[in-house]
């Protein structure tokens, strides 16, 4: 049994997967189209809402160290992936590479975890995104129905808008992947500009006393109770705190959902031009801009207006109205508006990519693998996918749903970052256009640091999270471990430099 859950599909087989006509997707990108999709899924709620709170409730002014903490974290993972997609440009991102590497059933709960926390990380965008569009149509006296709403405060309804927006980018997904890139371009430019405007109108209004102390005093947040309290003061009796230096690596916890997608320009690999440089382009590059960004607007945000006066909802918004500049907070409302909906397409386009490299497998019905004729993409995986987002967003409210995105991001980056270690340990002789500094040190400290973050999760997480590997596992082992491809290779034993070969040769 172990033999079989720990086969590996070796590199060279993944890529001859993506010479077959009827199985392998259209190269048509570039490291700019990389970058543009890395900036368009990165750049989203997070810079225009997660600021003001944490600034308000745990970092203070020293919020922008907390992005860059995050960002850290997400760069040690960034490195990593770079290495993997450069070795193995084929759809999957890190369920691809835990085929390599860990083996079928590791890449199994990897994949399944991707699929189901970007399904739900793409629905909730699309309900955000719907709640600023009718926000502005409020604003221009066309408001929406009740009953075409959404569900709110125990009212049933349905969200039309959340459900039409990624019907559409459905159908954009299906047309094409430079169909895609230019349209994320199109949009990315819009709000990347926006962003520019806000940092530097916001600047003219920084006053200088707002930013003391930069690092406020540690304040304890008292314990939490029960499953609402994070994992590491249930294992340690460890309580986060507000402000002060722990404060700032709480923040980054919560701040890191603000970074989510970077790791979705894998999943474009097999459909890049020159993957093993453009790949490591597209993912370090998109997330060193976005980082930046980040830290700009959160010194800008507690710069215009002290800490503790910070909304929840808007704060930039509501910045800019604190300081007599209503213009701005209409420009970003729009911004957000634009920017929701290159996140909600580039979500869609993770998932089905993952979806689309697990039925290629055979460890999900192979007929999701089939390639459009013209246009090259995975249409039949994009529509089924698409489809059953587009309802859930129409039904779903927005919930505490961050926790559960985190943590099936940062089980990602531990298994790559091990994964490079076990790659390079395994086969030295693949050819690596980009190799990750100092392993093992960087893959080591990628995994403590996310490990870290996903401590100071709710327990709550935990559970969900667990319930949701359990059902993978059971239907990896009533249907993907019967229908792989490597089935029929149930008795190979690994070699010495990880692949499979039949005994005795």
């Amino acid at each position: 049994m172990r033999s079989t859950v720990f086969r590996t599909k070796t590199v060279e087989e993944s890529i001859r997967d993506t010479e077959e006509p009827e199985h392998g997707l259209k190269k048509t990108l570039t490291a700019m189209d990389l970058t543009v999709f890395g900036v368009g899924v990165i750049i989203g709620t997070g810079i225009f809402v997660l600021t003001g709170k944490i600034a308000r409730d745990v970092a203070g002014p020293s919020t922008a160290l907390a992005f860059v903490a995050a960002g850290v974290v997400c760069g040690l993972a960034a490195l990593c992936y770079a290495e993997f997609a450069s070795t193995v440009p084929v759809a999957g991102s890190a369920y691809t590479f835990s085929y390599a590497s860990l083996g079928e059933l590791p890449a199994w709960i990897i994949g399944w975890d991707l699929i189901l926390e970007l399904a739900l990380g793409c629905a909730v965008v699309a309900v955000g995104w719907s709640g600023y569009v009718r926000s502005l149509m409020d604003t221009a006296g066309i408001p929406m129905p009740d009953a075409l709403s959404g569900t709110h405060d125990g009212d049933f309804g349905f969200d039309l808008l959340a459900c039409v927006l990624v019907l559409v980018l459905t159908g954009i997904l299906v047309a094409g992947m430079k169909l895609s890139s230019r349209v994320t371009s199109v949009v990315v430019a819009i709000k990347v500009t926006v962003v520019l405007l806000v940092i530097i109108a916001g600047a003219f209004f920084v006053k200088a006393e707002n930013y003391t102390p930069f690092v406020p005093p540690a304040v304890s947040t008292g314990e939490v109770s029960g499953v609402q309290a994070p994992l590491i003061q249930l294992m340690t009796g460890f309580t986060p705190t507000s402000f002060g230096v722990m404060g700032i690596f709480t923040a980054a916890a919560v701040v890191f959902f603000a970074f989510i997608g970077f790791d979705i320009v894998a999943t474009a690999a097999e459909e890049t031009i020159h993957p093993q440089k453009d790949v490591p382009r597209g993912i370090l590059g998109s997330l060193a801009l976005c980082t930046l960004l980040y830290v700009l607007v959160s010194l800008v945000v507690v710069g215009m207006q002290h800490y503790s006066k910070l909304t929840v909802d808007a704060p930039l918004a509501d910045a800019f109205k604190a300081v007599g500049a209503p213009f701005f907070a209409g420009l970003i409302s729009f911004g957000a508006a634009i920017g929701l909906t290159t996140v909600s397409m580039i979500l869609l386009l993770g998932q089905s990519r993952v979806f689309f490299a697990m039925s290629r497998d055979g460890l999900l019905p192979r007929v999701f693998s089939t390639v459009h004729p013209r246009f090259g993409t995975p249409y039949r995986s994009t529509i089924l996918l698409g489809v059953v987002v587009a309802v859930i967003a129409g039904f779903t409210s927005i919930d505490a749903l961050a926790e559960l995105v985190n943590i099936g991001t940062l089980f990602a980056f531990v298994v790559v970052a091990i994964g490079v270690v076990i790659l390079r340990r395994t086969r030295p002789d693949l050819p690596r256009a980009f190799r990750t500094p100092l392993v093992p040190l960087v893959p080591v400290l990628s995994v403590l640091a996310s490990l870290w973050l996903m401590l100071n999760l709710p327990a709550e997480t935990w559970i969900r999270f667990g319930v949701w590997m359990v059902l993978g596992a059971v239907i990896y082992f009533v249907y993907g471990q019967r229908h792989s491809r490597l089935h029929g290779r149930a008795d190979v034993i690994p070699d010495e430099l990880g692949g499979d070969r039949p005994p005795g040769v």
